[in-house]
């Protein structure tokens, strides 16, 4: 099922806003996208069960000392994770993605944890499962994701969002490599979004119930519904953290805000959750330009 109309009309005067006040604040913009390097870092690793706080994940980032214990791999897996995030931002404006970029990627991320795996597709034997869902066999690997993207770049009449959905939900459904296929797959939707224009989004770890009921609703029936809304209220969010930069607004915590509006902070928290209101979060709490 397709993204709804509100929901494409609203990202589309979101992109004319974004695009008219971004010419000329390339600083802004990279400040912003550096600013939000641990955070990005942090929600994805934790996705896949990672220990780390966010404080920790900056910590590592900034190569300063921390003060637990924590594994060789889990402090690889932050670096490496944001190695890869800033290269494909570099690269985005360059070509669609190829399955040589996409070994690349995989070989940067899994250096240092998992040479054996890193920079290569699951091999003959190597099968993989996530949870009851057993993926396709690696023989098959190879041939299904040049299918996938071959359906994606010639795929120029359905929406972007939808698009993006349908192949992150087939790539994570393939799981092509032995580890660090979720990373992957999320590295892969920004990548893709960039392309179009668009900011870089965070997947939340807060959020991973009804991220992985995507998967599971895709699983069961092919439906990609629940991942295009996913991804597009976080592209709203993301559209939204800039423009308050770029207008230059007074950014509120929202529970001051609502205060200062005299509404229910619930009321104003859900209808961020929404994007009905122009709210964005930052390192978790929940922020407002208020250009009033």
């Amino acid at each position: 099922m397709a993204l709804t109309n509100p929901a494409r009309n609203q990202i589309k005067k979101l992109k004319t806003e974004y695009s008219r006040l971004c010419k000329g604040k390339d600083s802004l913009l990279r400040i912003i996208d550096e600013s939000e390097l641990s955070e990005s870092v942090f929600n994805s690793n934790a996705i896949e069960n990672s220990t780390l706080t966010l404080k920790e994940t900056e910590r590592i980032l900034l190569e300063l000392e921390i003060s637990r214990d924590i594994s060789v791999r889990e402090v690889f897996e932050a670096k490496n994770l944001a190695r890869v995030m800033e290269y494909t931002r570099s690269k985005a404006g360059g070509s669609e993605l190829t399955s040589e970029l996409l070994l690349l990627l995989h070989k940067m991320l899994l250096g240092n944890i998992n040479d054996d795996y890193a920079g290569r597709f699951r091999k003959p034997g190597e099968y993989v499962g996530v949870g009851t869902y057993i993926a396709p066999a690696p023989e098959k690997v190879e041939s299904m994701i040049e299918s996938i993207a071959i359906d994606y770049i010639s795929d120029i009449d359905t929406y972007f969002v939808d698009r993006i959905a349908k192949f992150h939900l087939a790539f994570e459904s393939i799981h092509p490599f032995c580890d660090g296929n979720g990373r992957m797959g999320r590295v892969i939707i920004n990548y893709q979004l960039s392309r179009f224009g668009f900011p870089s989004i965070i997947i939340r770890n807060k959020e991973k119930r009804d991220y992985y009921e995507a998967f599971g609703e895709y699983h069961k029936s092919k439906k990609t519904k629940l991942m295009e809304s996913i991804i597009s209220l976080a592209l709203m969010e993301s559209m939204h953290k800039r423009l308050a930069y770029l207008r230059s607004d007074t950014i509120l915590p929202l529970v001051e805000y609502a205060k200062k509006q005299k509404k229910s902070v619930n009321a104003i928290l859900n209808a961020a959750r929404r994007q009905t209101v122009p709210a964005f979060r930052e390192k978790g709490v929940w922020k407002i330009g208020n250009f009033d």
